[in-house]
């Protein structure tokens, strides 16, 4: 069921990582390497990916191999928005891939790729179509970004809000259901290029599409998926309940879970994207949850 594992979500970005708390990554950089260590002393078999980079940026790939941490993962990944965010052309796509494996030798993931439906769904149509064209076959996971729209009174992950023009609100149009469930231009195109593009779909706490969410995905022809197991989540009343419901419904699939968002009370400042006050508590919460959903296989003798 667990095909891998993301070690963060977006670390060099602000909207998931404190720079001012950590402007050199030096405590996500030992975060990681931990986690990835830890991960591994539980099921050596399983494929760790460093969280998906954005910007997409060989600065910080070279960084982080600087500090061990490629040594603690199998894969890196890339999230690329250049319809919506980035500062540069959808058709830039190849190029920016190869800017990333020009500094590793690492397989390099598309771990969330994505178009917004702001403006028109006709762009996102068109973009879905363009970005299959340009990726497909360049990478060995593409997950596109999302399933569904974020409902428009659930906060978008981000710190930016109206300070950026439309940017904040954007995230809130990014599926390719609408808040409703109803379809939009661009779903019967990513159904005919699956499998070979996946899904980025994050689910929240006790959300209530995770079961319409799995029968679009049979219907659509999804076969691997990416998705989270947050750790803040992890102290909420009932969250290993829902933790289980959550991998048992995602049983058919070949499934990436991201670990990350930090508990406040466990940050160096009360946020999810501070670092922890204690890195060997992250790596703990990743074994457990391989332990829980990804064992090892114990050899016979």
């Amino acid at each position: 069921m667990i095909e891998a594992v993301m070690l963060w979500n977006e670390p060099n970005n602000k909207s998931h990582w404190d720079p001012e708390t950590d402007p050199d990554w030096v405590r996500f950089g030992a975060m990681a390497k931990r986690a990835g260590e830890a991960i591994r002393a539980v099921n050596p078999g399983l494929t760790r990916v460093l969280g998906g980079i954005s910007p997409i940026d060989p600065s910080f790939i070279r960084r982080m191999e600087r500090q061990g941490v490629l040594d603690a993962v199998d894969a890196v990944a890339v999230h690329g928005f250049p319809l919506d965010w980035n500062l540069w052309q959808v058709h830039e796509w190849p190029q920016k891939i190869e800017e990333i494996r020009a500094v590793t030798d690492l397989p390099v993931w598309v771990s969330e790729v994505g178009i917004s439906t702001f403006g028109a769904e006709e762009v996102q149509l068109w973009g879905l179509e363009r970005t299959a064209e340009l990726l497909v076959g360049r990478a060995p996971r593409i997950h596109w970004y999302s399933l569904y729209d974020l409902p428009r009174e659930w906060e978008a992950t981000t710190r930016h809000r109206e300070a950026e023009g439309s940017s904040y609100y954007r995230h809130f149009h990014m599926g390719l259901l609408r808040q409703d469930g109803t379809p939009k231009l661009a779903l019967e195109a990513f159904a005919r290029h699956a499998p070979a593009l996946g899904l980025c779909q994050w689910f929240h706490f006790e959300d209530h599409r995770l079961d319409e969410a799995v029968a679009w995905m049979k219907r659509l022809g999804v076969t691997y998926l990416r998705t989270g197991l947050s750790w803040a989540d992890s102290f909420r009343p009932g969250a290993l309940a829902w933790f289980d419901r959550q991998m048992a419904a995602l049983s058919d699939f070949d499934v990436t879970v991201t670990f990350c968002f930090t508990p406040e009370h466990r940050g160096i400042v009360p946020h999810h994207t501070s670092p922890p006050q204690v890195p060997e508590e992250f790596a703990a919460f990743c074994a457990d949850m391989v332990r829980r959903y990804a064992p090892g296989r114990v050899s016979a003798g």
